[in-house]
């Protein structure tokens, strides 16, 4: 394929730059820098995918991602990794984008590529979604994250306002028992972007929910605290006093993003305040914690290992904030 339809490719296949807009969304917008902060979170994402849609194999675009601000990198190959299984699902595409990916820089962005891959089934008929069979078994339930994320972020008045959970999810039966889990998981995460990084409207769109489904949802509300940024000290503490019964949860979604960041070199100030308010930790100390309770690749329909690792890391980090 030539550069000219390669580039025709791209303006095709991504999604248009006015999807990420706060004002089109819908969501809060506290202050210029919080919605500044959020709109370029969509616009790396937009800007990865595009680099994929553009280039002849995944590795062609790692200079592209590799250019992008360490603050927003991330992001970008989430948009990459989606890009890529939208691609491998479309006629002819051999289904290696995702698995290129991963095997070059993008293999440091895993947590965030699998992430991606649950946009991309958001949007691919269930038909064509990527074989969850070949992805990591400990972390493949990022996967549903990733979907809960982008229901929540492009559906707002159904799967946030309305507290919507769907009935079937596009999950292998056997391993479905914890779906709805992990997709709240990535609707929490989506509430720190429809609330606008303000903790008192998030907090408000938290407590709209079940108490059954608060945990997760604090969860994810940390992990975006923590690796998205957009709010100061003063409302991170807030925010972990006002998580209540929940804050071991909230604490190890942070922990779980001070990972992410660190494994792929990109931490940056806004992950240590995070980190040092919610957990009492640096970044490298909190990520070290999941690091060392990361379970084997085994994993059980009953109680996925994830979960395990999950409540293993929230306790441990509880209980260092507590001493």
């Amino acid at each position: 394929m030539t550069a000219g339809l390669r580039a025709l490719r791209r303006r095709i296949l991504t999604p248009a730059l006015s999807n990420i807009s706060l004002e089109v969304r819908g969501f809060r917008k506290k202050d210029p820098a919080a919605r500044e902060l959020l709109e370029s979170v969509g616009r790396s994402f937009l800007e990865g995918y595009g680099h994929i849609a553009e280039a002849p194999h995944p590795q062609a675009a790692e200079p592209r991602l590799e250019a992008i601000p360490r603050q927003f990198r991330g992001f970008a190959y989430e948009g990459a990794a989606m890009a890529c299984s939208v691609m491998d699902a479309l006629p002819g595409g051999r289904g290696r984008r995702l698995s290129g990916l991963l095997a070059g820089r993008g293999g440091r962005h895993v947590y965030m590529a699998y992430v991606g891959v649950g946009w991309a089934m958001a949007r691919l008929p269930r038909m064509l979604h990527p074989d969850i069979g070949q992805t990591d078994p400990l972390l493949r339930w990022l996967i549903l994250d990733g979907y809960g994320f982008h229901q929540a972020y492009f559906h707002t008045g159904r799967y946030v306002h309305a507290q919507h959970q769907e009935r079937r999810l596009p999950w292998p039966q056997g391993q479905a028992s914890y779906a709805q889990r992990a997709v709240d998981q990535g609707i929490g995460r989506a509430l720190w972007f429809v609330g606008g990084t303000d903790v008192d409207a998030v907090q408000a769109l938290v407590d709209a929910f079940p108490p059954s489904r608060r945990g997760d949802l604090f969860s994810g509300v940390g992990l975006a605290a923590t690796y998205a940024g957009g709010a100061g000290a003063d409302e991170l503490l807030r925010l972990r006093q006002n998580a209540g019964a929940y804050r071991p949860q909230l604490l190890q979604g942070s922990a779980f993003a001070a990972e992410a960041r660190e494994k792929a070199g990109l931490t940056v100030p806004h992950t240590e305040l995070a980190t040092e308010v919610l957990c009492g930790m640096k970044p490298h100390e909190a990520a070290g914690v999941c690091r060392e309770l990361r379970p084997g690749a085994s994993d059980r329909s009953d109680a996925p290992a994830y979960e395990t690792w999950r409540q293993h890391i929230a306790g441990a980090i509880d209980r260092e904030g507590r001493s």
